[in-house]
């Protein structure tokens, strides 16, 4: 994906409307210190790297680390909230994560998207979208790269 950042996007994409090539953007949120413990206690990342600053700290870290599946949950989230799969989303089918770099609470997190591989299943009325996710901070630094699958809906012309 190129380094530029891409156009914001804030609406539904049918099947047709995401060729390969596509490339927009989500909106951006920043990581609060209330989501980290919320979301390692429910979850069970116990872990002091995430429960202890000092941990964090001890361990080279400028502060208290987000755990690598919270920034995937949040980097979905900030996808979803931006209405590209709202009505024509129908699956998630899987993909590829990989954590580039720590996350940290208060960094500001957004997601570049790119259209990679689109086909039509043999139904004809959906298709298969996957794309190149890159979740960037505040600084544009990827800090975490997936490539989800999705069955999109073929809207009726």
């Amino acid at each position: 994906m190129s380094d530029s950042r891409p156009a914001l996007l804030d609406q539904a994409q049918d099947f047709a409307q995401q060729p390969v090539g596509l490339r927009w953007r989500t909106q951006r949120r920043s990581v609060t210190e209330f989501e980290l413990m919320s979301f390692v206690t429910t979850c069970g990342f116990n872990e002091s790297l995430f429960m202890d600053a000092e941990v964090a700290r001890e361990l080279g870290f400028a502060g208290r680390v987000i755990p690598g599946a919270l920034t995937l949950s949040l980097a979905e989230g900030l996808v979803l909230a931006s209405g590209a799969l709202s009505g024509t989303g129908m699956a998630f089918l899987g993909g590829n994560i990989e954590v580039k770099a720590p996350v940290f609470v208060g960094d500001t997190l957004e997601v570049w998207v790119e259209v990679t591989a689109a086909r039509l299943t043999a139904r004809g009325d959906r298709g298969v979208v996957t794309t190149r996710n890159e979740v960037r901070n505040q600084r544009g630094e990827l800090v975490l790269l997936f490539t989800p699958s999705r069955m999109i809906k073929l809207r009726a012309a």
